[in-house]
């Protein structure tokens, strides 16, 4: 069919139609290839009435990216658009489907842990606050689907993820307010122009059981439906928790390789798990805080919360892209997503009674035992989130003014309403629900009490309305020099409304509202040296900010309180081998926190002085691909020997924080390595460690308080019996090492101990 213009090339995700070249190299349909031909030999013309085809040229398939089949990336969409890794001034770490897949990660939390850097908060469950280079990503708020912020609350699973991309440092250039350690983006699989299907099925300790389809139909010329499938259940994740969760994913795409191409999808996952709120830290008598330390000699798995306890969730979205392909190579991306959050989690705060327990409900080591015994208090997180997200991104590469350009702009708009339901006191007119004590020598006990008694209640609300706009061009100037400079405006509109109840339950619902406007500018400016195909080197320098409303709540002080500032200095490079089938990046970096938020205690209560400042240094890197064709390994590494703070005021709730201090969350390593090979044309077995050097938690300063450091071992073996089936079996943390995963200045998360899982994977 002629539609009298040329076709556009075949993007990612889709697959040349039938009768085109058989080449894992871009294929560019014929309409393409006469316009190519037609600018690169103006000289050479045709006669009357015929049509000449230029000369197609074959790339090295090594470099051409192998998604699902290999752990190295040579792409990523995590700058506004498919680019080449090499190509953009600043680390990013990729987490593909294979490594996902080899490594049996579930979440996005799991897949997280495979990338250097990363750390969890223990505050309130889930991925509430995850820190990059020892900076918070703010609540989530720099979570990322398809480029689209993801700012809810929830247990993320990856059975519908591509990939899973880090970007290291400030971000706020292209993705508005942000933090200062970087973004996570989610990228989402795409339906694609082939009928392929592919379902496994896995059972492992603690009653496990996972199945997952994928399924992607061809169903027109240019035309593909995807629907993605799963249910996972579990008497224990192996850090305390039962998993009971199921998801569904359906994408339409058509238009594929044209010049429009439209995309629609929805989104639901349901999460009905468990709920491990953690244990208490503990010490010996007449030692201070410095001491602290995990309660030694428990099981990874043991839970000491209520039976009652829980943990569920929804998440539901819809969107709606359209990419339109310009003649000149231009294209412009529109994507509309609307969300509907919901959060409702009963959890037990774990704690040494009084006679088993030191200063700050540490427990007593010296009296530790079986017959030590731990209250269990409540802590609720109910709430809901409805959002509204629209951002179109624009690119071109050009000549003009004698260089090459390429030239990336954007606009967004965003609408995020957070309701906050607490529950009623007795005296308010709800009940008061009384939870039973245990044991360190009896965990899952089975206690139990009805969560469905408590009468809940409006507590607050938030609402934001934001839009932001951007432009950046990477310039060539020289044969192999780039310079990169871009900008960004973001306005916000912030209103908060917090509800309260008096005693009296009679009495009126008194109303406190909060507003908050801001307006920031957003730097970013890089350089690259590309000497030859197989080596990249950057400098890069951005800027980033933080909003008071980033956690969705004023008070009487942070809703006066500018934005926070930050900066991220980088000096990188990534290297291929001779064969362009092994990547290494390197990177030196310096992030800092220029005004962070501080309580004040010399000053009128009025807003919250942006006296604090803080930073960290460091060195990373990442290495991916194939030693040889039998042996793939995958490996992050981040050393950060400096983490400092440089000014800051004392606060309430802050143990230590004093200046020099190294502050939270901030190990001084951390990393994994995954290695795989190919004994036999059947036979496929890996290897590999985690680990990460002691650290202390969330507001409080090393070496005040440290959780200690670990490393844990997995191993794992594939037998493939055809082309269709293949069996693997997977032993992670071998050793069942008791570790602090997820770290609180009241508690820690353990991490999963022991799990052994065996997965059935058919595709037809």
């Amino acid at each position: 069919m002629n539609s009298g213009f040329p076709t556009c090339p075949t993007p990612a995700g889709s697959t040349p139609r039938a009768g085109a070249p058989n080449s894992r190299a871009a294929v560019l349909p014929i309409g393409a290839l006469l316009l190519a031909g037609s600018i690169g030999s103006p000289a050479q013309q045709a006669p009357a009435g015929t049509r000449m085809l230029p000369t197609v040229t074959v790339t090295d398939t090594a470099e051409a990216p192998e998604g699902k089949d290999a752990l190295r990336a040579t792409t990523s969409t995590i700058g506004k658009g498919n680019q080449a890794l090499r190509d953009i001034p600043q680390s990013v770490t990729v987490v593909t489907e294979k490594l996902v897949d080899d490594r049996n990660l579930d979440t996005l939390k799991e897949a997280l842990h495979n990338t250097a850097g990363i750390t969890f908060l223990a505050a309130e469950g889930g991925e509430e606050d995850i820190r990059l280079r020892g900076f918070s990503l703010a609540g989530t708020g720099d979570i990322f689907v398809d480029g689209m912020r993801d700012p809810a609350f929830y247990d993320r699973d990856t059975f519908n993820l591509d990939r899973v991309e880090v970007l290291r440092g400030s971000a706020s250039m292209l993705f508005g307010r942000g933090s200062t350690g970087g973004a996570v983006n989610q990228v989402n699989k795409l339906p694609r122009t082939m009928t392929e299907h592919e379902v496994s099925a896995t059972v492992g300790s603690h009653n496990y059981r996972r199945l997952l389809g994928d399924f992607n139909l061809h169903t027109g010329e240019d035309a593909a439906l995807r629907i993605n499938t799963m249910v996972t259940r579990a008497d224990n994740n192996g850090a305390g928790s039962s998993i009971d969760k199921s998801g569904l994913a359906v994408a339409y795409r058509f238009g594929i390789g044209t010049a429009d191409e439209f995309l629609a999808s929805l989104y639901y996952l349901d999460n009905h798990n468990g709920m491990n709120y953690g244990l208490p830290w503990a010490r010996s008598p007449g030692q201070d805080q410095s001491a602290n330390t995990i309660l030694s000699g428990l099981d990874p798995s043991a839970y000491f919360g209520m039976a009652s306890d829980y943990n569920d969730g929804q998440a539901r979205m819809a969107t709606l892209a359209h990419t339109h392909r310009f003649l000149d190579g231009g294209e412009l991306k529109t994507q509309l997503r609307v969300g509907h959050f919901e959060r409702d989690q009963r959890a037990s705060t774990v704690r040494p009674a009084a006679a088993f327990a030191l200063a700050g409900q540490a427990v007593n080591l010296a009296l530790f035992g079986p017959d030590t015994v731990f209250t269990r208090g409540t802590q609720l997180k109910i709430q809901d989130m409805d959002t509204v997200h629209l951002q179109s991104d624009f690119s071109r590469k050009f000549d003009a003014l004698g260089v090459r350009h390429e030239l990336l702009a954007g606009v967004d708009a965003a609408s995020e309403k957070k309701r906050v339901y607490q529950a009623r006191t007795a005296a308010q007119g709800g009940v008061t629900l009384t939870k039973a004590t245990t044991t360190a020598g009896t965990p899952d006990d089975g206690a139990w009490i009805d969560e469905s008694l408590r009468v809940l209640r409006l507590g607050n609300a938030f609402q934001a309305l934001a839009w932001g706009a951007y432009a950046q061009d990477l310039v060539q100037i020289a044969p192999h020099w780039k310079l990169l400079g871009g900008l960004r405006y973001d306005s916000l509109q912030g209103d908060y409304s917090a509800y309260a109840i008096p005693t009296n339950a009679a009495g009126p619902t008194t109303v406190t509202r909060y507003r908050q406007s801001v307006g920031a500018w957003s730097q970013r400016i890089g350089a690259l040296y590309q000497p030859d195909e197989l080596s990249s080197y950057h400098f890069s320098y951005g800027t980033s900010f933080n909003t008071s409303g980033d956690t969705y709540s004023y008070n009487a002080l942070s809703a006066n309180t500018p934005p926070e500032s930050s900066a991220n200095l980088e000096i990188g490079a990534k290297l291929d081998s001779a064969d362009k089938r092994f990547t290494t990046r390197l990177a030196v970096f310096r992030s800092t926190k220029l005004n962070e938020r501080n309580t004040d205690p010399d000053t009128a209560a009025t807003r919250l002085l942006l006296s604090g400042k803080r930073h960290a240094a460091g060195f990373e890197v990442d290495f991916s691909g194939r030693l040889t064709p039998a042996w793939e390994v995958y490996g992050s590494y981040m050393w950060m020997p400096i983490a400092r703070v440089d000014v800051a005021a004392s606060t309430a709730t802050t143990v230590g924080n004093r200046v020099g201090d190294r502050p939270g969350l901030s190990p001084r390593h951390s990393g994994t390595v995954w290695t795989t090979y190919q004994l036999t044309p059947q036979w496929r077995v890996g290897a590999g460690l985690n680990f990460r050097s002691r650290q202390a938690p969330a507001d409080t300063s090393a070496p005040t308080w440290e959780a200690p450091g670990f490393m844990t071992a997995d191993l794992m073996a594939e037998y493939r019996m055809d082309d269709r089936l293949t069996l693997k079996l997977s032993i992670s943390n071998i050793a069942n090492k008791l570790y602090a995963d997820t770290l609180y200045r009241g508690h820690y998360i353990p991490g999963a101990g022991r799990l052994v899982q065996a997965t059935l994977t058919t595709k037809f």
